[in-house]
């Protein structure tokens, strides 16, 4: 097997993992957190796939401004407790 190949599997088995964890985590900011960790992913693979643009924007929008954007609603609506 090729690096390449390889390394399309890890990113593979990490969008998984992060994407189960995002969706059975029983605290909401781990879920957040799981969330940006499968944008990354999904940028990583876009970037492996030859497509630069669709990875930064990815990486600025799934990894970054989404994961930010349900934090910041958590810490407002109950005040940084979320359980």
């Amino acid at each position: 097997m090729t690096s390449i190949m390889i390394l399309d599997i890890l990113i593979v088995l990490g969008l998984v993992v992060s994407a189960g964890m995002a969706v059975h985590s029983e605290r909401l900011l781990s879920a957040a957190i799981s969330l940006g960790v499968t944008g990354l992913f999904a940028a990583a693979a876009f970037l492996l796939m030859h497509a630069p643009d669709v990875a930064i924007s990815e990486a600025a929008v799934g990894a970054a401004l989404t994961p930010l954007i349900f934090i910041v609603a958590l810490i407002k609506i109950r005040g940084g407790d979320d359980k």
